[in-house]
């Protein structure tokens, strides 16, 4: 049950309205960050095939997308001002910009994880056996997010492990080949390398919480607002992808494969587990849904209780979060995340 503040939508609107940013300058060259995950290959497929060069020109402008192989930092580089737009999930972007007073729109919903992020144990046993043990992970990410929903469903919480140890995404392999690892969260394509090992054992993943780890091309609010060819072309071009996906292009995904480092097989064993969002009539549906906003309240609650969902944090309901229904979640005079269909729609409806 949504325990934040749903306003109506037409006092919504009007107060989403009455706080939006004031409005950046236009410009044409656009820099937009990304880093190493399933469903945001696509991203740097874009870059390298000419198809974002394409769907830029065609709207006069330039856009560089860049890989970033830090995510977290990919994350931070966008909060100073270093990018135009990120990909991250729900909870790290709600957490690192939004919470930090930048203003920034979900462009692009494109996909959520199910089952691409995951708890894994060492040798036999459940979940509930991680009482007691070490659990490595990128501490205060959506593995640490997954972590605690998994305890929540037996009854456990963090006080009742020995502790989080916070590893890197970089090092958690290394991590876990070492004798002193007994537990591990982390995400795809770490996930399907780890389980490779003899005696790994996958006890809770994202499928158990569809839905909620979701995957999204973040932007900043005040730049699309003076820019919306920014938004229409990083869309046109992302839905040109989708939709060669869909289609089953293997040599757009065996270099996606190879570009995540792995083949073709193994990046369609990942996909099995992602719900891309290949049709972009989906992702409004997905979005335009009543159960995000119950999502945003948890990864909103979580945030606070973790001490990370803004400096000086006063409740869960710090940051505002609208809809486009109008409704918000939050606090409704600090809007900082804001879910748009708009250019998603316009790419269902064939407008771009």
């Amino acid at each position: 049950m949504l325990k934040s503040v749903i306003l109506t939508a037409g006092v919504a609107a009007a107060t989403a309205l009455s706080a939006l940013p004031a409005i950046a300058q236009e410009k044409t060259e656009f820099r937009v960050a990304w880093s190493i995950y399933v469903g945001w290959m696509p991203w740097g497929y874009l870059e390298d095939s000419g198809i974002m060069d394409k769907w830029a020109e065609k709207y006069g402008i330039d856009v560089e997308i860049v890989q970033i192989n830090d995510y977290i930092e990919s994350i931070n580089q966008y909060t100073a001002g270093a990018f135009d737009g990120v990909s991250a999930t729900n909870m790290d972007t709600l957490s690192i910009p939004a919470g930090g007073g930048v203003d920034t729109t979900a462009l692009i919903v494109g996909d959520y994880s199910n089952g691409n992020d995951a708890v894994i144990l060492k040798g036999e046993g459940g979940l509930a056996d991680l009482a007691g043990k070490p659990v490595h992970l990128v501490e205060l990410s959506v593995s640490h997010y997954l972590l605690a929903r998994g305890l929540d469903s037996v009854g456990l919480s963090e006080a009742d492990l020995d502790g989080v140890i916070n590893t890197s995404d970089a090092d958690m392999i290394a991590a876990y080949a070492t004798d002193d690892v007994q537990a591990v969260v982390t995400w795809n394509p770490l996930v399907s390398s780890i389980l490779e090992e003899p005696g790994a054992n996958k006890v809770y993943d994202s499928a158990d919480i569809p839905g909620e780890i979701i995957d999204i091309m973040w932007v900043n609010t005040e730049v699309l607002a003076a820019n919306p060819d920014f938004g229409k072309a990083l869309t046109g071009a992302w839905y040109e992808v989708m939709g060669l996906m869909a289609a089953g292009d293997e040599a757009a995904l065996t270099a996606m494969a190879e570009a995540s480092g792995t083949d073709l097989a193994g990046y369609k064993a990942q996909l099995e587990s992602t719900e891309m969002f290949y049709d972009p009539a989906d992702a409004v549906a997905f979005t335009s849904s009543d159960a995000l906003k119950e999502t945003m309240v948890n990864v909103a609650a979580f945030l606070f209780d973790k001490g990370i969902l803004g400096e000086g944090a006063p409740s869960p309901d710090f940051v505002g979060v609208a809809y486009p229904d109008g409704s918000i979640t939050g606090d409704p005079a600090n809007v900082k995340l804001r879910y748009d269909t708009t250019y998603m729609q316009m790419a269902a409806d064939g407008a771009l």
